[in-house]
């Protein structure tokens, strides 16, 4: 008798992409470019905006701060939303109106309306962030390819965050506050046209229903526990604040129960039993937590302490922006080679040195010990941020690329709200404790110069100049040196 052959399986080998691939990767990089330089283009734009609007001190942090909360909110549901109806079609959808209310921000007349304008961005936000990530891991099926392309991916949203200030900078040099905003417009009109040609679409075949009592929960579970930061920091211990973080943290609870009961959840939360995926996420958090909220003491620090104009204190941070962009493509290799258990605590120890040096050098800090901070923090970044999520795509199916890249993108802006959220206020309360004012002021020039700097440069504006020069500071404070364009400053 004969018999039949037997025949190992064979091992089916991912395609490589080719440049259709690559090109896809730069379109992709857009959107991903605008959210993060959104995230921190307004840094060196505050204080225009403090002269032009006249907000308080906590408006100021809502205009920052409106942008991240609804995205980060929202961010898991549109993840889970792009899974079902389609991720290409909803990153066209966000990118559309990111692009109209972009244009309605840029002219927005009142502090309340730049904030609602905020809100609505981080709305249409939330659309394009989990998109162009899970997007990305359906162009690139091997591994090789898709460890590169998300180190591009990483260091593209890390430059953009570094970016975002240089942006501004240049652009509030030359026009007006609103300009920042304009940006968007520009960025967005090639992604609407080259999308459609080079992306396919991609969904979960097996979508669940969309459920609006998880998307509330999320929302509940993410914007007391801000509020509550932002209140403790700011006012101290208080029943409001712990209340706000009780109502998040039990919205967090009830979210949490709700996905592991439903047959098909909005977000499985099995991904993260697994440690690769739930410590990539932390690494996430913690990087961004530490990159926004140096940027937002930095932008301010630079502009109205030491007294550079916006084009030169964006020039500042160049060097670490550079640093960041090569050390997430440098790190590729080596992570080939070394365990993320090694890279990645190398990575925070170093930017953990930029804040160290900081600390060390005091409130007198010069510009050259914070460029060499954003140096070392920049360095740090870049390599964690690659590997972490490159360990959070490779961790989870590729059904749920979308809900995966939503936890991800969570972490970011989650850091970015935290970022501001605690060091800001933080900032603000010491300015407030510290600031002196001369006699002679108006009820309300002294409650503008009290809420913040670029309130406090603008009153020095509108003062004798010997009555802006006149007063005196407490130990261990430094004054606000006078602008190019302002010749008075008071003193904190």
């Amino acid at each position: 008798m004969s018999t039949l052959p037997t025949t190992a399986p064979s091992v089916v080998t991912p395609a490589r992409a080719g440049a259709r691939g690559w090109l896809a990767l730069v379109v992709l990089m857009l959107p991903v470019l605008l959210v993060s330089i959104d995230n921190t283009v307004l840094s060196f734009a505050l204080p225009s905006i403090s002269q032009a609007l006249e907000p308080s001190g906590t408006g100021m942090l809502w205009i920052i701060d409106a942008y991240p909360l609804v995205l980060a909110g929202l961010l898991v549901s549109m993840g889970s939303l792009g899974d079902r109806i389609g991720r290409r079609r909803l990153l066209m959808i966000g990118a559309t109106g990111f692009a109209a209310v972009s244009i309605a921000a840029a002219f927005a007349p009142t502090t309340e309306l730049l904030i609602a304008a905020r809100a609505s961005l981080g709305f249409f936000g939330a659309m394009l962030m989990p998109s162009t990530l899970s997007l990305l891991r359906s162009v690139f099926t091997d591994r090789d390819q898709r460890r590169l392309a998300i180190a591009i991916w990483a260091s593209g949203f890390a430059a953009g965050s570094a970016l975002g200030p240089i942006v501004g900078g240049l652009l509030i040099e030359h026009f007006w506050w609103g300009s920042v905003f304009l940006l968007a417009v520009p960025v967005l009109i090639p992604l609407l046209v080259l999308t459609p040609l080079l992306i396919p679409e991609s969904r979960d075949p097996n979508p669940g229903p969309i459920d609006p009592v998880s998307i509330l929960l999320s929302l509940a579970a993410m914007a007391p526990v801000v509020y509550g930061i932002k209140s403790l920091a700011s006012e101290g211990f208080s029943v409001v604040g712990v209340l706000a973080i009780a109502i998040g943290v039990t919205a967090a609870v009830l979210f949490v129960r709700r996905q592991l009961a439903r047959p098909i959840p909005m977000l499985d939360m099995r991904l993260f039993r697994r440690a690769s995926f739930s410590g990539a996420v932390l690494i996430n958090l913690l990087s961004v937590v530490s990159l926004v909220g140096f940027l937002f003491f930095v932008s301010q620090h630079l502009q109205l302490v030491i007294g550079l104009s916006p084009i030169e204190s964006g020039l500042v941070l160049l060097p670490g922006l550079a640093t960041m962009i090569v050390s997430g493509l440098v790190v590729v290799p080596i992570a080939r080679r070394v365990r993320p258990s090694i890279v990645i605590p190398i990575g925070l120890l170093i930017s953990a040195c930029g804040y160290g040096l900081i600390a060390l050098v005091g409130g007198d800090a010069p510009a050259s010990t914070l460029l060499i901070s954003f140096v070392l923090l920049g360095a740090g970044i870049g390599a964690a941020e690659t590997v972490s999520n490159e360990m959070i795509i490779s961790s989870a199916p590729a059904d749920k690329a979308g809900a995966a890249s939503a936890v991800s993108e969570t972490a970011y802006e989650l850091g970015a709200v935290l970022g501001t959220a605690t060091l800001g206020t933080i900032l603000t309360a010491s300015y407030r404790s510290a600031v002196v004012l001369p006699d002679g002021l108006s009820g309300a020039q002294a409650h503008a110069a009290r809420e913040t700097l670029g309130g406090a440069t603008t009153v020095a504006a509108q003062l004798p100049s010997d009555l802006a020069r006149g007063c005196s500071s407490p130990p261990g404070t430094r004054s606000i040196p006078a602008s190019r364009s302002r010749p008075a400053s008071v003193r904190c």
